[in-house]
């Protein structure tokens, strides 16, 4: 190969380097841009949503699900005592399962009201069993199809049209809803559901 032949060949592959180093660029920017936005979005979606905090009076309706733990619940089964519903995203959602993680540190004063938690999700057992796993959540989940998140009006509350959002219904002894809490931001301090369930049933 001639002088000239190589000078042209390290020219191209130099030009060549060049170029794909902009291209390079190029694409980390448009994915900085494009993380940029979604975040921009979620965050105007966060913080546009309404908390929704509400006194209701219907009958809960009645399910019998599956759980986590094999076993199976049924709603009007639990008659006599009352009965707080968490509707959530479930697996994949971590401020969902780290919501039950901290509902659990607040064991006592639920089981001093008498109530019983029932966190609802609409996945398979096993994929939200990993994720109860990753955070140390020993509750029960119950496996929904929908059609529970469906009657208790919770689908497409969130950031998914087909999943629940993270929603509360409490419902009394007698099986009437007597509160609905909706919470977009993904996360409703423990300490003050327990109060808001409390001052429900008071």
């Amino acid at each position: 190969m001639t002088n000239t032949a190589r000078q042209e060949l390290r020219a191209r592959q130099k030009a060549a380097a060049a170029a794909e180093a902009r291209r390079s660029r190029r694409r980390r920017w448009m994915s900085w841009v494009a993380g940029l936005a979604v975040a921009a979005a979620v965050a105007g979606m966060l913080l546009t949503s309404q908390t929704t905090s509400a006194a209701t009076s219907t009958p809960a309706p009645d399910f019998t699900l599956a759980t986590t733990a094999d076993t199976t619940v049924t709603l009007s089964g639990l008659r006599g005592k009352p009965v707080l519903l968490y509707f959530n995203e479930g697996a994949g959602c971590g401020a969902c399962i780290m919501q039950m993680a901290e509902i659990e540190k607040r064991k006592e004063g639920f089981d001093a009201l008498g109530v019983t938690v029932l966190p609802v999700v609409m996945n398979s057992r096993a994929d939200i069993a990993a994720d109860m796993g990753r955070y140390g959540v020993t509750t029960p989940f119950l496996l929904d199809d929908g059609s529970v998140s469906r009657a208790y009006g919770t689908l497409g509350k969130g950031m998914h049209a087909d999943l629940p959002g993270h929603s509360f219904v409490l419902i009394d002894a007698a099986g009437v809803q007597r509160w609905y809490g909706e919470y977009p931001s993904m996360w409703l301090d423990p300490a003050e559901l327990l109060r808001e369930v409390s001052s429900r049933l008071a």
